[in-house]
């Protein structure tokens, strides 16, 4: 088929980025239904096979099919979250609810099922590698979940739900897109942001002129829990409009408002659950995890709840004497958390967070530590290459090789905030390996650190920079792939394992070779001294009843919202989450649920519904993990190559927790968890 659309081939720059030169708004419906349609030909091609049913003419030609599709797929999901706009909101909407259709016309086809039902039901004759029977057990799993198995009824009710689904997790994106922008707090007065460090207050200035306020700053609402300056802002009036603004964000009954919206989608993915003969969408959903059963969640979650909440209330003790003894009459309240904590902090540690940023810039961090850490484990270079156009001028192109000088893929990075920027920080691919495509692995981390005004440093905080480790953590696991088929390929674990590569990349942040490589002050060159180190250290397990019931609770809250049926009335939005977080005995008035569900995109407008557990269940892992680089020599290729060679390069060709237990040799344990966090 002729056509000028720049996703309909495949591309032949370097690496097959995708030709941005050429892209344009315009392009992205046209190329998905183009490449809808050239996927549909492709299934029809299949099912037209005459002979015998074999795995190379069903599962590995259905594995090829949709690639002109994926290739726009790639692109526009990553732009719709980083760098949006009302038109890209517009074909969002269309294009997921189509898009649901499309994938609905495959994965319920019988005719295609039948033939990978009778491949499975005879795996045991078609003498498969592991990597072929995964690939043959996913398809199969696939396809049931799908609703593939059926009654037509049942189907036609299905594929009205998913098409509705997706027009909805488009809306309820774009109300909080809408909703964070509005949310925004404008000040007149320089004198109110008494506390924060100049060149956050030129970067707030910065801001507001970026968006029409000359003369005044801004403060975007960029993430749930509020705004990293609500350590340091003196203003507790001001610290207090930027927790409730968080707090309502898409739930002022205004045209953004996204009650309506999660209460609808709750209650028809409570239908879809019935259909497929599950109690709820939870217990759907977890079929196809590593948990598999809410029951096991619930324990996880109520062996910690009651702990993280005493310790919540020891911590919120102390906030209150601190604020007693500097003549404070008031009660301790959300707002005053992060700043009397970051004062009990300095007081038991001697550690001034704000003053700690000056060792964190931004360049350092990624080249002297991140990077520096990849290669130190798995041999990994990284070449900036200024030359390759990417989707915004702010995303940074980075070349992968082995230390053989072999290629491994691409890196983009882009770090800061802006209007068409979702919040919080996340990892996606450009391009996912495949050595049946013949692709080499793009991926992509976005974050949201405050711009700098125009000549100063981008300094983190300790937080922030935790975050960059994470998030590359999820980008080795993308790099380091190295399976035959992209169904199999980087991340494509149990959902609720997902995190687990990411969190064990957090330890390089303070593990002594690589602090040292990259703490140094922006200024003087200084490096952190080891009794300032030491006291970071020591406080690691501080404040993290707080933290922990920050985690937990939000988890809570999902996994009520996904266990109710589809007759369930949720009037009240507020009181449902109440009674949720109640019933774990974690309702403590200074410890709001920090994300709530008008604006819970990883659950409304993400892949996390039913699953945001599989932060606290991953760690369980994680801290099991790094007890295992401890006792073996931490940061060493041979550690490096021991991980990615049982774990990051396997991909989802193997269950994941049958990779973990081939990785630390045993089922992993909570207790070095509950030692990490000192929770007791």
């Amino acid at each position: 088929m002729m056509t000028t659309n720049p996703f309909a081939r495949r591309s032949d720059l370097e690496f097959q980025m995708p030709p941005f030169s050429e892209i344009r708004e315009e392009h992205y419906l046209s190329a998905f239904y183009e490449g809808s349609a050239e996927q549909l030909r492709e299934i029809e091609a299949i099912l037209a096979t005459e002979g015998e049913i074999t795995f190379e003419n069903t599962v590995i030609t259905l594995e090829r099919s949709g690639q002109y599709l994926n290739r726009v797929l790639k692109v526009f999901n990553n732009i719709s979250a980083s760098d949006t706009n009302d038109t890209i909101d517009a074909i969002q909407a269309e294009l997921f609810s189509k898009l649901a259709a499309h994938t609905d016309a495959i994965k319920m086809n019988q005719t295609l099922f039948a033939r990978i039902q009778h491949l499975h039901e005879n795996r045991s004759s078609l003498h498969l590698n592991e990597e072929d029977a995964r690939l043959l057990d996913r398809y199969f799993l696939d396809f049931q979940q799908a609703g593939a198995h059926l009654e037509e009824m049942q189907r036609n009710r299905i594929k009205e739900i998913n098409e509705r689904l997706s027009f909805l997790e488009s809306q309820f994106a774009k109300n909080l897109l809408k909703d964070s922008n509005d949310l925004a707090v404008l000040i007149d007065d320089p004198t109110s942001l008494d506390g924060l460090a100049q060149a956050e207050i030129d970067s707030a200035a910065a801001v507001a002129n970026e968006r029409g306020h000359a003369g005044k700053w801004l403060l975007p609402i960029i993430a749930a829990s509020g705004h990293p300056a609500l350590a340091w802002l003196t203003d507790r009036e001001l610290r207090q409009e930027i927790i409730e603004r968080a707090l309502k964000n898409a739930n002022r009954d205004n045209e953004n408002d996204n009650k309506a919206t999660l209460i609808e989608m709750a209650k028809l993915r409570a239908e879809r659950a019935k259909l497929f003969g599950y109690a709820n969408h939870a217990e759907y959903v977890l079929a196809d995890r590593t948990a598999k059963h809410p029951d096991n969640v619930h324990a996880m979650l109520g062996k910690l709840a009651p702990i993280a909440n005493r310790n919540a209330r020891l911590e919120g003790a102390a906030l209150q004497d601190q604020i007693k003894q500097e003549g404070g009459e008031f009660e301790l309240r959300s707002w005053d958390w992060e700043f009397y904590t970051e004062k009990v902090r300095k007081a038991r540690y001697d550690i001034d967070s704000a003053a700690l940023r000056s060792y964190f810039e931004l360049e350092r961090v990624l080249h002297d530590g991140v990077f520096y850490a990849a290669n130190k484990l798995y041999g990994l270079t990284f070449k900036e290459r200024p030359d390759i156009k990417t989707y915004h001028p702010a995303a940074r192109a980075f070349e992968v090789g082995h230390e053989d000088g072999s290629v491994v893929g691409l890196y983009i990075g882009d770090f800061f905030t802006r209007e068409s920027k979702r919040g919080g920080a996340w990892m996606d691919h450009m391009v996912e390996q495949s050595f049946l495509l013949n692709q080499l692995p793009v991926v992509i981390n976005n974050l949201n650190v405050p711009k700098p005004a125009p000549g100063e440093p981008a300094l983190l905080t300790l937080n922030i920079t935790r975050t960059l480790f994470h998030e590359f953590g999820h980008a080795i696991h993308g790099l380091l792939s190295k399976q035959k088929y992209p169904r199999l390929a980087g991340l494509n674990v149990e959902w609720d394992f997902v995190e687990f590569p990411s969190q064990v990349n957090e330890m390089w942040m303070l593990w002594p070779e690589v602090l040292e490589n990259y703490a140094k002050h922006y200024q003087t060159g200084e490096g952190l001294s080891k009794e300032v180190v030491k006291r970071i250290e020591e406080s690691l397990t501080f404040n993290q009843g707080y933290a922990t019931s920050n985690i937990i609770s939000p988890a809570i809250l999902d996994l009520a919202l996904h266990e109710i049926g589809p007759e369930t009335d949720i009037s009240d939005v507020g009181a449902f989450e109440a009674a949720a977080i109640r019933a774990y005995g974690l309702d403590y008035e200074p410890i709001p649920v920090r994300i709530r569900s008008t604006y819970f995109s990883h659950v409304f407008a993400g892949g996390y519904s039913a699953g945001y557990y599989g932060y606290i269940w991953s760690e369980v892992l994680d801290a099991d993990a790094v007890e295992w680089f401890k006792e073996n020599g931490g940061l060493t290729r041979a550690n490096g190559e021991h991980f990615a060679k049982e774990l990051l390069s396997r991909g989802g060709s193997v269950d994941s927790m049958q990779m973990f237990r081939n990785f630390r040799g045993r089922d992993a344990s909570i207790e070095p968890l509950l030692r990490r966090r000192g929770l007791n």
